[in-house]
């Protein structure tokens, strides 16, 4: 799969969120604020200056998006945009603790270098600054801004309570795995893009539509995701080939080639409850299995059919027409990024 360029949105967003974001961060304590600017690439461990990627900023991206679909500003978007992605780095920082990941973006994880009681509490810290961001917002409707947001996490949280569960079982359905996919992935996206719009005052059918946008997405974006975790580029993922499989993690390639993979999919299931380590060799006779069954053909589809309902959801209602298409881009480059 050859990666289109990155949208003009995505640069745009980061110059005009980055600096409100940075502003955001000074009022932590110390050594959140140490940390936090370590998770977030701004400086080394220590403590120095450093460049390093954080991250794409789709979800601050599709905030701004919003606030311009629904006919505002696009810096009435800014405090959406800063707290959900404050949200999703308090989302990762606990990730990367409960999955016991090492390395992100190629660089050592907070709780690997710091420990984890300190990955625990800078990524409260985060959390707490989002809805502190918008609460004080100059937008009267920051109060409902930061409901939606609340109501996202509590989806969030549900679906990563949801993945941890299925760690213990061995049968999980595709249906369970979509649904905990929606919560995990979807319900963050989903108010991102709809978040701009709420604080620009838009009409419930405006911000419902963009929400159905987000969360589609979402999906589109996990599926891809989980795409990467079994046939990645470590390169340009970050984490070693194959990552998902090392950990026996029951994504939905994974679960969808168990469900209906015949003969391939009963030895990949029985593989899946043996334990490692793995050689290289193991890991590629397991993808291969996976893609035996069709699993990874479904999944593209599946993105791509998510992804048509998000589309059709924002042509669906009036929208100001650069922010429309500029989402649309997104959410293409969303389920054909490089892996």
């Amino acid at each position: 799969m050859t990666a289109p360029a990155l949208p003009d949105a995505l640069t745009r967003a980061r110059a005009l969120v980055n600096p409100a974001l940075r502003d955001a961060i000074e009022t932590l304590d110390r050594h959140s604020r140490r940390l936090a600017s370590y998770h977030l690439g701004w400086t080394d461990e220590h403590g120095q200056p450093a460049s390093a990627s954080g991250g794409k900023a789709v979800r601050p991206t599709l905030a701004l998006l919003s606030a311009e679909a629904a006919g505002a500003d696009v810096r009435v978007g800014i405090p959406g945009a800063v707290a959900v992605e404050l949200v999703h780095n308090f989302s990762l920082l606990h990730d990367d603790l409960m999955d016991g990941d090492v390395e992100r973006r190629h660089r050592t994880t907070v709780w690997a270098l710091y420990g984890a009681p300190a990955a625990i509490l800078v990524g409260d810290a985060l959390l707490a600054l989002a809805s502190q961001v918008l609460l004080e917002s100059e937008s009267r409707h920051g109060v409902a801004a930061a409901r939606m947001l609340g109501r996202a996490t509590q989806e969030l949280i549900r679906g990563q309570f949801d993945d941890i569960r299925f760690e213990q079982r061995r049968d999980v359905s595709v249906a369970a795995c979509l649904r905990m996919a929606a919560g995990k992935t979807g319900a963050l996206i989903g108010c991102s893009a709809a978040i701009g719009a709420v604080l620009a005052g838009a009409s419930m059918t405006t911000v419902e539509a963009l929400s159905t946008f987000g969360a589609e997405l979402g999906l589109a974006f996990q599926l891809v995701d989980d795409l990467i975790g079994i046939w990645g580029d470590p390169s340009v993922s970050g984490k070693p080939a194959g990552s998902d499989l090392r950990t026996r993690k029951k994504s939905l390639p994974v679960t969808w080639a168990i469900a209906n993979g015949g003969a391939a999919g009963a030895e990949l299931r029985s593989w899946m409850a043996t334990p490692g380590p793995d050689t290289e060799s193991d890991i590629a006779c397991a993808s291969g299995l996976i893609e035996t069954t069709g699993a990874r053909d479904w999944v593209e589809q599946e993105a791509r059919r998510r992804l048509d309902i998000a589309e059709n959801a924002v042509i669906s209602v009036p929208l100001e027409s650069n922010a429309r298409d500029e989402l649309l881009a997104l959410g293409r480059f969303v389920i054909t990024r490089e892996f």
